[in-house]
């Protein structure tokens, strides 16, 4: 019969407390020691043991046969690897070994707690243009292995940065900064779920644009557009000259008219500052209006002398051509923005530009004898 001391007998394990990366290979180290004498006849590791039922070995489990490989010789050192862990795989482990002796089995009942972390970035919504901020890549536990942590913005490494803690730190950020950070552990395939940063920054570049952009007729209907880079999105307000007409990126004017010219701009605005556009300046066109005759001279002219006709509108662009016409008559007496006449009778103007044209009321001339005084007399129609 062989005789032993407990302390013939023993595992142990380094470290006891194992904290990883989801979907990386852990490696659990230990030593065993057995009375001289035995003869080992199995070694292998185990979880979740039952009292007085055997342990089952975890390198034949479905779930784990594939991942689990043995380093150690089985004699003294029961080293193993567990690769592509996940949370699933958190448990306590122990190393079992039986010997060729009845009585020669035992379990190392200190174990293994193997933990498994994923990685998050924790970050700020938001942060001002010109501020400084902070990233945190944090774990559930303290790895085990010392880590060297990758940073990412948009899937894209940041130049290959890496820091020997688990922050990064933007220093006078830029809206270029902006997008979506992510972190990983140098050496490993895991990626942390990303966290979005946005840049706040006051409006910048703020532009009108006029649509239609061709000539504007009355009439017609005109649309403004106001656009500015801004983050959070800018407040838009509209001002012809330094007077307040409306709101919103869009401001519309049905059916214009010539008392809409003038110069517009927009103002963008939000809690970070305000800018103002370009003005732009809408140039209604329309026809001939208001056209009028009015005469020139005054005092006494007898016969044989004329009298001059001027012929006057308001119009955009400025009427350019005009034709006298004498009533009862079908064709013109004349051309011109002024009209000298010879003789009685009603004359009125017809005043044209590009879009329309307009005629004036009929004035009436007379013209009486040399001996006499000429009287002119102006009527309505």
């Amino acid at each position: 019969m062989l005789l032993f001391a407990v302390a013939d007998w023993g595992v142990s394990y380094n470290p006891s407390d194992i904290c990883v990366l989801k979907n990386s290979s852990v490696i659990m180290s230990c030593t065993y020691k057995y009375p001289t004498g035995y003869k080992i006849v199995k070694v292998f590791w185990t979880k979740n043991p039952v009292k007085g039922e055997e342990s089952p070995d975890l390198s034949e489990d479905p779930e784990y046969s594939q991942r689990l490989q043995y380093l150690g010789d089985k004699q003294q050192n029961c080293t193993i690897r567990l690769s592509h862990v996940t949370q699933k795989d958190e448990h306590k482990y122990y190393l079992r070994f039986i010997t060729d002796k009845p009585v020669g089995k035992w379990l190392g009942e200190a174990g293994v707690t193997l933990t498994v972390t994923d990685l998050q970035v924790e970050a700020p919504e938001r942060v001002t243009e010109g501020h400084n901020v902070s990233l945190t890549c944090k774990s559930s536990c303290t790895l085990t292995d010392r880590a060297t942590f990758i940073w990412y913005r948009n899937s894209q490494p940041l130049t290959e940065r890496r820091d020997g803690n688990n922050q990064l730190l933007l220093q006078s950020v830029r809206r270029e900064d902006a997008g979506r950070y992510s972190c990983a552990l140098h050496g490993h395939s895991y990626i942390s779920p990303a966290a979005r940063l946005s840049v706040t920054y006051p409006p910048q570049g703020a532009f009108v644009a006029v649509s239609p952009s061709a000539e504007i007729v009355e009439g017609d209907s005109v649309t403004l557009s106001c656009s500015s880079d801004s983050n959070p999105p800018a407040e838009i307000s509209w001002f012809k000259g330094r007077k307040f007409v409306g709101s919103g990126r869009i401001y519309s004017i049905s059916n214009i008219s010539s008392d809409h010219s003038g110069e517009y701009k927009c103002k963008s605005i939000n809690k970070h500052g305000e800018t103002y556009s370009d003005a732009v300046t809408l140039n209604v066109m329309y026809p001939p209006r208001s056209v009028a005759v009015s005469i020139t001279g005054s005092g006494e002219i007898v016969e044989g002398d004329s009298v001059t006709l001027i012929c006057s509108s308001d119009s955009n662009p400025p009427a350019l051509n005009f034709s006298w016409f004498k009533e009862n008559q079908s064709s013109a007496v004349g051309s011109g923005q002024s009209f000298s006449a010879l003789q009685s009778g009603r004359f009125y103007c017809e005043a044209h530009n590009q879009h329309g044209s307009q005629r004036s009321d009929a004035v009436t001339i007379v013209v009486k004898g040399r001996a006499a005084h000429i009287f002119i007399l102006l009527f309505l129609k």
